[in-house]
């Protein structure tokens, strides 16, 4: 009777784990579907859709002999490289050039859409704002460890003896 009873138990347990954990993956799903933040109404917008808003407003171009000559500047003051024909760089409205790859990284590392040197503004503040919201998510990263905090802290403790 007794093997009976926490056999029940356990099934009991493990029933709400996976509901807490069916429940958990239409939420990440619905978020991930709408884009939202969960403590904003507001869109977010990914690295992808970052990228090719940096590229609209900053296309990419190849480097050539004919701009060592014509530019105040040959190096990328980012990597502090000089420039080599056919790299690919950008260059912003406010005249500094940088590789693609090099300003592509700061803008996405610090978040705030400005050229590396003067700080004028290379996206709008609401695309900044938008993918910022994004970088600040804090989702679950399939962690086991994360997870069994997680149930436990929702279930008392319960869950372990299960594990």
């Amino acid at each position: 009777m007794k093997a009976l009873s926490e056999f029940f138990s356990n099934l009991k347990t493990m029933t709400k784990v996976f509901f807490n954990l069916l429940l958990l993956e239409i939420i990440f799903l619905i978020r991930s579907l709408t884009g939202l933040s969960p403590n904003s109404d507001k869109r977010v917008i990914t690295t992808n859709q970052y990228l090719k808003l940096i590229e609209k407003n900053n296309p990419t171009t190849r480097f050539t002999k004919r701009m060592r000559i014509m530019a105040e500047s040959t190096e990328c003051t980012v990597c502090l490289s000089e420039f080599k024909e056919g790299d690919k760089i950008r260059k912003l409205q406010c005249k500094h050039t940088f590789h693609k790859d090099c300003l592509d990284c700061w803008l996405q590392q610090y978040c705030r859409g400005t050229c590396p040197l003067c700080r004028t503004k290379v996206l709008q503040d609401d695309i900044v704002a938008s993918y910022r919201r994004m970088r600040n998510q804090v989702e679950y990263d399939g962690s086991d460890e994360e997870l069994i905090f997680l149930l436990s802290a929702l279930h008392g403790n319960s869950l372990h003896r299960l594990f």
